[in-house]
């Protein structure tokens, strides 16, 4: 599977969790699975999911916004991760 395609599944993945079709748990399942894609970004690109992947895990203990979480804001930066990563491994970026 290519990159471009794993960052699709990726954003799929996110919208079933935004809509509530998914859990927590199956998002961080298939977001740290994807491998291939994590060892074609830099190492900065894993260790800043896993800290969003993280707040996510830690924010589902909680029904509503809380004072250390927003869901808004954790769903924004796992868009803003993809949006990068997108730019950064799209061939239009290495011309």
């Amino acid at each position: 599977m290519t990159n471009c395609k794993t960052l699709d599944e990726l954003d799929t993945t996110l919208a079933n969790w935004q809509a509530g079709n998914i859990e927590v748990a199956a998002l961080c399942q298939q977001w740290r699975r994807q491998r291939a894609l994590l060892a074609a970004l830099p190492p900065r690109y894993e260790a800043v999911m896993e800290d969003v992947l993280g707040r996510i895990e830690a924010s589902s203990l909680f029904t509503d916004e809380s004072c250390s979480f927003s869901a808004a804001d954790l769903r924004a930066a796992l868009h803003a991760w993809i949006a990068k990563a997108r730019s950064l491994l799209s061939p239009a970026s290495s011309a």
